[in-house]
């Protein structure tokens, strides 16, 4: 069967930001932590108590004492549930905030600090963890396919990229069309080279829906009735002369025709009939001309051109 792979970009590695005291807890890549006192902030902008001497931080230009920066401002970490305050890391990641002591993977509790990490369900674990609960495993080498790689779907099964190969030529088979033949995955030339047969008819390969008569093979729909030209896959058929015909054509061009009923007799399916004196009957067709009983088997008179059972014969 003739098909396309599919591939998806899989996963998502993050890390983790620290948000900086300066820029309205936007994520960024520095911390700035509390400062001494300059010539351009004297008070707190909440408290009003002089800064002169005393550590404080900046949100949109205005200056906080530490005390009121982390009353009014400090995010709730995610793990521990208490305040981070304006002298500890602030990792952020989609909206939510953790000490850096308590940025840790939710199974094996490595910390994530600076490292890759996947989510799952809110949870965020690290890529071996991850990798041991979720990843798929490569339908060719059983390997994890580790986040952040990319890798081929397929039939229900996942590939490492590097594995999803023609079976004969080894090439990358990416997204481009395949052909499976025992549960192994081949480009379309080198199948057709291994394996494909070609048409009787139309001489071309036969990559699948495809039928055999008088062992040659044939396209379902090139196998066609040798006089009206229809399409005979699935249906009834009569060979003669080594070609295929359907049973009225054959009825029309070859058949006998029964001497009770002038239908042709064509036999498909085993039907019997019965021959006598150069005419022939259908089975069902060969009975008495005035009883009507069947005759097949018995012993039966004529009478010009009727047949007749014993009883009747004898009764004339």
């Amino acid at each position: 069967m003739l098909v396309s792979a599919k591939t998806s970009n899989y996963f998502f590695l993050y890390f983790a930001t620290q948000v900086s005291r300066r820029s309205s807890l936007k994520p960024s890549v520095t911390k700035a932590n509390p400062t001494r006192m300059t010539s351009n902030h004297t008070d707190c902008h909440y408290c009003l108590q002089s800064l002169c001497g005393r550590k404080y931080a900046l949100r949109e230009e205005n200056a906080y004492c530490v005390t009121c920066y982390d009353s009014l401002f400090a995010n709730s970490c995610e793990e521990c549930k208490q305040p981070i305050e304006c002298d500890s890391k602030d990792l952020a990641y989609k909206g939510r905030h953790w000490h850096e002591a308590c940025f840790k993977c939710a199974k094996c509790n490595c910390s994530l600090v600076e490292k890759p990490f996947a989510a799952k369900d809110e949870l965020l674990l690290c890529t071996e963890c991850y990798s041991d609960e979720y990843s798929s495993k490569c339908f060719h080498c059983q390997k994890t396919i580790m986040p952040g790689s990319r890798k081929m779907e397929f039939k229900g099964n996942s590939w490492h990229e590097s594995c999803f190969v023609c079976q004969y030529c080894r090439q990358l088979l990416g997204t481009k069309p395949l052909i499976t033949k025992d549960n192994k995955n081949y480009c379309v030339p080198c199948f057709e080279k291994q394996f494909a047969h070609h048409c009787y008819s139309c001489k071309k390969v036969i990559t699948s829906g495809g039928m055999t008569y008088h062992h040659q093979p044939w396209h379902k729909e090139c196998f066609l009735c040798a006089g009206c030209k229809t399409q005979l896959s699935g249906q009834r058929f009569i060979s003669k002369d080594e070609y295929p015909y359907c049973e009225d054509c054959f009825g029309k061009l070859y058949a006998k025709k029964c001497a009770a009923c002038k239908k042709p007799i064509t036999a498909l399916g085993g039907a019997k009939f019965i021959s006598f004196e150069e005419r022939q009957w259908h089975g069902e067709c060969f009975n008495c001309a005035k009883c009507s009983v069947s005759l097949v088997g018995l012993g039966f008179l004529t009478q010009q051109d009727d047949i007749l059972c014993h009883k009747c014969g004898s009764a004339t």
